[in-house]
């Protein structure tokens, strides 16, 4: 197999690259908003599969920049999709990592076929590039893995979790947290690798939840992580409570099996 992967210096490329032992020139190490670096990449390379991870994640920088988020975000994959269309001579599995971002938040579980209203710019973007990859698959085999919460101690502190453990690890004896009492969909890294992998093996096709069905109160994750520090926890109440639950069905139904222990569990033995 040919794989083409950009993001491959992100957590979740970091693992794959390993995983499919990729080599350098599978990745893609230009910049993701020139049109010629992305050419050149697909015209130089005869893909099979693409998995595209390359993304400005965190909320706060995608809300600091919204015009680069727009580029990396949109712009760098309309790239890819204009050059695999113009320049592949055969069809290209595209694993997108698209996000539960792109949903209306509710109070019941989130299936593929909700409704999409995105809770944030970035979800914004994801969904933007979801629809112009579903409109152009002229030459692409489109595979949108809509993927929920997950860490990892190679996130930078614009990510929550490892900016609760930044200020958990602050010498005040005493810390205030905001805007904590919201319910989320938590998975392990591992779980997410295996349900690419499983979607690439059998050249999945259309939209799917990569999640964990299981609800994670996010003042639960801040009293689990403070055992280890023992701080003296306060908290300010929301204005309101919000929650974003995805079904794995389709994603069960294909054969994937993750973790079954809690996310709870997982942060305490391993953060």
């Amino acid at each position: 197999m040919n794989i083409g992967l950009t993001g491959s210096s992100g957590v979740l490329g970091t693992i794959l690259r390993k995983k499919l032992k990729l080599k350098k020139k599978n990745f893609f190490l230009g910049k993701i908003q020139n049109t010629n670096h992305v050419k050149k990449w697909i015209k130089s390379n005869n893909f099979d599969y693409i998995i595209h991870l390359a993304a400005i994640v965190p909320t706060k920088l995608v809300k600091k920049n919204k015009k680069k988020a727009y580029q990396v975000n949109y712009e760098g994959t309309k790239k890819i999709i204009d050059a695999v269309n113009m320049y592949s001579k055969k069809k290209v599995w595209f694993f997108y990592s698209s996000s539960s971002h792109v949903y209306e938040e509710k109070n019941t579980i989130i299936f593929e076929s909700n409704k999409k209203k995105p809770m944030t710019y970035y979800g914004y973007t994801k969904l933007k590039s979801e629809n112009y990859i579903l409109k152009n698959k002229d030459k692409v085999i489109p595979c949108i893995g809509r993927i929920f919460s997950f860490t990892s101690k190679n996130q930078n502190n614009e990510f929550l979790i490892p900016s609760i453990i930044k200020k958990l690890k602050s010498k005040n004896k005493r810390i205030l947290f905001n805007n904590l009492n919201h319910d989320r969909d938590f998975l392990q890294v591992n779980d997410i690798i295996l349900a690419i992998l499983k979607l690439l093996s059998i050249k999945y096709k259309g939209v799917v939840n990569i999640c964990s069905s299981k609800k994670t109160n996010l003042t639960d994750i801040l009293f689990i992580l403070n055992k280890k520090f023992k701080k003296e926890i306060y908290l300010t109440e929301n204005k309101s409570k919000t929650s974003l639950i995805g079904s794995n069905k389709k994603l069960l139904k294909i054969g994937w099996k993750p973790n079954s222990y809690s996310y709870l569990k997982y942060l305490y033995k391993n953060f």
